[in-house]
């Protein structure tokens, strides 16, 4: 058990993200950026080169490498902190694990790209495997569930036995229920409240409510006003069981979540790791 929960600290190298747009763009804004997050008191920083945003068009794996890689690059040079690099295809992990990444954060869970699995296997490096219905583009037309909560556990499970039979270390593996990606507003609510569900699988469990449109909609507001929204839900997983945060707000975050940690664990100290959902290569 964690006496502290981890941060992730989110990286966009995209022009079209729902939450930072373009605003981290350049990979020197992209680096300093990174660097203040762990400054902040991110334990883990994530980079993406691809939106995932509801309706976001792919790139191809060559646009995305020249996205990610300088900025991987850049952060390897200036950070001991682990990075994660958010995608789901191989060739873009590959390039980003070769040019210092830590781990693999695919939304698809191993699904959309053959290859994923064995390199995550042949690296040994930590993964993080996300329920998603659909694509980006397409995970919001009328999701329907029959039980959100169950149908999300089963995947993950599934998930967590496919990766196990293609050679992914068990211990290497956090799972994500996937707020946002492909829920309606009560979906990601029963998902968020049944976090003790998805921690009975044995595996750390990662949460991104961070500015995701469900808040929106409870507030009635923009992305940019989404933070207090966004922090009630992040101690609300935390006192689930949530193992990492995926958060954009790293330091009112890590104010929250240290709160939240010291009613979670009692008299242990909110500062203090006990243990690591991320293990480093080899």
């Amino acid at each position: 058990m964690l006496r502290r929960t981890a941060l992730m600290g989110v990286v966009n190298v995209t022009p079209d993200s729902f939450s930072d747009g373009g605003r981290y763009f350049e990979p020197a804004q992209a680096i300093s950026h990174g660097v203040k997050l762990v400054e902040e008191g991110a334990d883990i920083i994530d980079v993406g080169g691809e939106s995932t945003r509801p309706g976001a068009r792919p790139v191809s794996g060559r646009e995305e490498v020249e996205r990610v890689i300088p900025v991987i690059r850049g952060l390897r040079r200036e950070l001991s902190a682990p990075i994660s690099v958010d995608t789901y295809k191989a060739d873009v992990a590959k390039a980003a694990l070769d040019a210092g990444a830590d781990m693999v954060n695919d939304i698809s869970a191993l699904r959309f790209d053959p290859a994923m699995a064995p390199l995550i296997a042949a690296e040994k490096v930590p993964v993080v495997l996300m329920h998603m219905r659909g694509t980006p583009r397409t995970m919001q037309r009328r999701p329907h569930y029959r039980d959100v909560v169950e149908e999300v556990r089963e995947f993950l499970r599934d998930r967590i036995r496919f990766a196990v039979q293609a050679g992914v270390d068990l211990e290497r593996i956090i799972v994500d229920p996937g707020i946002g990606f492909g829920k309606e507003l009560e979906h990601n609510l029963a998902l968020l409240r049944a976090l003790p569900a998805l921690a009975d699988l044995g595996r750390p469990v990662l949460v991104g409510p961070s500015r995701k449109t469900f808040i929106g909609k409870i507030l009635d507001v923009g992305p940019e006003e989404r933070l207090e929204g966004s922090l009630a839900a992040a101690v609300a997983a935390v006192l689930g069981g949530a193992s990492v945060i995926r958060t954009h707000d790293v330091k009112e975050a890590r104010r929250a979540i240290r709160v939240a940690d010291a009613m979670r664990f009692g008299g242990a100290s909110p500062l203090t790791p006990h243990a690591s959902p991320v293990r480093g290569k080899g």
